[in-house]
C-alpha cells in the first residue's frame, strides 16, 4: 500500500490523529488513536520484556522529562545538537542541507539500482548482483560518484562546515523539491532543543530544556542505580520515554516529529571489552525485529561514516519504509564520554569499583535505541496490504488486511452475533465477551452484516473474529476466524480463552 492511503487508513480507523485537528492542526505533531495506543503499548511492552524482564543484568527506570540545564552542557547538547539548514529564496522552503545531499547520491544509486533490476529481468536465475556491481562500467562509475558525495558529505558534517555543505549543494546543482529553483541562502546551523524558564525566574539562570533524549537520565542515575540493585559490570539500565527536538524539517508522517518517544538501554561494560558487547547488541537487536515477522530484506545494518564526538564504533538498523529505507534503531559504542563529561562538570566521582580486577574505573557505554513512533510506522508499514478474497465477487474479493503479528494487535480478538435481532445469538455473544475481556483486549461488534465486520476487524488487525450463531445455542460451539489464512473452524465456548491467549501471547516472541 502507498504511503498516503497508509497515513488515511491510520486516521480512519482510529490509529493515529493530527494533533489539534479542529484548529487546522500542530505541524509534526501526532495523536495516537484508540487502536493506535493499543499497538503502541504493545510494542514498548514487547522491548520491555525482552530488554529487563529477559536479562538479569538489566533493570529499568523512568527518569524525569526535565534535568538540571548543566545535563545538557556536560553531553555536548548546547554547543553541539545542531542541524545544517538551507532556505530556498523562491519557496521559501526550508531543507537540511545534509539530507538534500544525501538525497542527489540515492538519485545516483537508483539510477544503478535500474540498471540491476533490467539485468536480473534479462539473466532471471543465473543472476549475480554482486558480480554485476563489480564488472559493468556505468554502475562502477555511478558507485564511485556515490562514494565521493558520501565521503565529503561525512568529512563536511564531521568538521562541523557549513560553507563546503553549502558548495556541494552549488556543484551538484540540487534544486528545490518544490520550486525547482537553485536559489539557495547560505547553511547555518540551528540548535533543536526546546527551552522553557524555570518558575518566574527569567535568564540564563532560570533556563530548562525540554529532553532531546531520554539517555541522559541514565547517565546521571548511574550510581543510584548500580548501588540500589547491587548490580556487576556489566550491566544495564533501560528507560521509555519522551524526548523534544526542534525539527524544523520535520516530515513523512511520525517518522520525525517534534515530540516523540524512545525505548533506550545503556549497557555499561569494563573498557576494553565494548566492541565485543557492540557485536553482541547488534546482533541481538535484529533478532528482536526479525521475530516479528519482518523479511529479512526489508532490514538491513548501515555503518556510521561519520561518528558522533562521543562514539567509537555505531551502526543503525534500517527498515524500508514506504519512502525507501532509513534508521529504525541505533547501536551505539559511546565509550565512556558521558559518565565523565558528568564527572568533570558536577565534580562527583562516577565511577565502579570492579572486585575482580581490585580498582576504579568509569565504565565504557554500548547504547541500544530505538524511536518507539518509527517502530510503530515500519509496523504498520509492513503489515498493512491489500489482498485478493479466495472464492469472493465484487466488492468481497479484496480486502485491505493490517497481518500485525498477533502479540501486538491492538485488538486480540473480536465477537459478533451472526444477527443482531435476535436476544438469543445477542445474550450469547456477550456472555463470550465478558469472559474473554478479562484475558485479553477483545471488541463486541453486532453492527451490519457479518462480512462487513470481518472487514473492519482485518483492517485493525485481529487474529481472531468469534461468531455466535445459531449452532452455538444447540452445542456451545463457535465459528473461530483466523485473520490470515480466513481459515474458519468450530471450538467450545470453553476453550475460546485457552486458544486465543495461545495464539496471542507475548511469550510467542520472546521465545522466538
Amino acid at each position: 500500500m502507498d504511503f498516503k492511503n497508509l497515513i488515511a487508513h491510520c486516521k480512519e480507523y482510529g490509529f493515529i490523529f493530527q494533533s489539534s485537528e479542529i484548529y487546522d492542526g500542530l505541524s509534526a505533531v501526532y495523536d495516537y488513536g484508540p487502536y493506535g495506543v493499543e499497538l503502541k503499548n504493545n510494542i514498548k511492552q514487547y522491548w520491555w520484556k525482552s530488554m529487563v524482564q529477559m536479562h538479569e543484568n538489566i533493570v529499568g527506570i523512568d527518569a524525569a522529562i526535565f534535568m538540571h540545564p548543566k545535563t545538557w552542557k556536560a553531553s555536548g547538547h548546547v554547543d553541539a545538537f545542531n542541524d545544517p539548514l538551507v532556505d530556498n529564496k523562491d519557496s521559501k522552503k526550508r531543507y537540511r542541507a545534509d539530507q538534500l545531499i544525501e538525497g542527489y547520491a540515492e538519485k545516483i544509486e537508483a539510477k544503478n539500482q535500474k540498471d540491476i533490476e533490467k539485468a536480473r529481468e534479462k539473466f532471471g536465475d543465473s543472476f549475480n548482483e554482486a558480480h554485476f556491481r563489480v564488472t559493468n562500467d556505468r554502475v562502477i562509475e555511478r558507485q564511485k560518484q556515490v562514494d565521493a558525495v558520501l565521503g565529503r558529505l561525512a568529512e563536511a558534517m564531521k568538521e562541523g562546515d557549513m560553507d563546503a555543505l553549502g558548495a556541494m549543494i552549488a556543484e551538484y546543482e540540487i534544486a528545490c523539491p518544490e520550486s525547482g529553483s537553485r536559489n539557495w541562502t547560505e547553511v547555518r546551523q540551528f540548535n533543536l532543543m526546546f527551552n522553557t524558564q524555570l518558575g518566574n525566574i527569567a535568564g540564563e539562570e532560570g533556563k530548562l530544556y525540554l529532553r532531546p533524549e531520554t539517555a541522559q537520565g541514565i547517565f546521571v542515575n548511574f550510581l543510584n542505580v548500580q548501588k540500589s540493585t547491587r548490580q556487576k559490570v556489566p550491566f544495564g539500565i533501560a528507560q521509555i520515554g519522551k524526548a523534544f527536538r526542534n525539527e524544523i524539517v520535520a516530515r513523512q508522517f511520525i517518522f520525525r516529529m517534534r515530540e516523540f518517544e524512545q525505548m533506550e538501554m545503556q549497557f555499561f561494560v569494563r573498557p576494553g571489552t565494548e566492541m565485543e558487547w557492540y557485536t553482541y547488541w547488534k546482533e541481538t537487536r535484529l533478532k528482536w525485529h526479525k521475530a516479528l515477522g519482518t523479511s529479512e530484506a526489508k532490514l538491513r545494518f548501515h555503518d556510521h561514516a561519520n561518528l558522533a564526538h562521543y562514539a567509537n564504533a555505531a551502526v543503525d538498523i534500517e527498515f524500508e519504509f514506504p519512502f525507501g529505507f532509513r534508521e529504525l534503531e541505533g547501536i551505539h559504542s559511546r565509550t565512556d564520554f558521558d559518565l565523565s563529561q558528568h564527572q568533570n562538570l558536577s565534580g562527583k566521582k562516577l565511577q565502579y569499583f570492579d572486585p575482580e580486577l581490585n580498582e576504579n574505573y568509569i565504565p565504557y557505554v554500548v547504547e541500544t535505541s530505538i524511536g518507539c513512533d518509527r517502530m510503530f510506522l515500519a509496523m504498520i508499514s509492513n503489515a498493512l496490504r491489500e489482498e485478493n478474497v479466495p472464492d469472493a465477487e465484487g466488492q468481497d474479493s479484496v480486502r485491505t488486511v493490517m497481518k500485525l503479528h498477533p502479540a501486538l494487535a491492538p485488538v486480540k480478538a473480536a465477537v459478533l452475533p451472526l444477527l443482531k435481532n435476535k436476544e438469543e445469538l445477542t445474550n450469547a455473544a456477550t456472555a463470550v465477551y465478558d469472559r474473554l475481556k478479562i484475558s485479553v483486549n477483545c471488541q463486541y461488534d453486532e453492527k451490519d452484516a457479518i462480512g462487513r465486520r470481518y472487514r473492519r476487524q482485518d483492517a485493525i488487525g485481529t487474529p481472531y473474529c468469534i461468531t455466535i450463531d445459531f449452532e452455538t445455542l444447540e452445542n456451545d460451539t463457535v465459528t473461530i476466524r483466523e485473520r490470515d489464512s480466513l481459515e474458519q473452524r468450530r471450538i467450545a465456548i470453553a476453550d475460546i480463552p485457552r486458544v486465543v491467549e495461545e495464539g496471542v501471547k507475548m511469550e510467542n516472541l520472546l521465545l522466538s
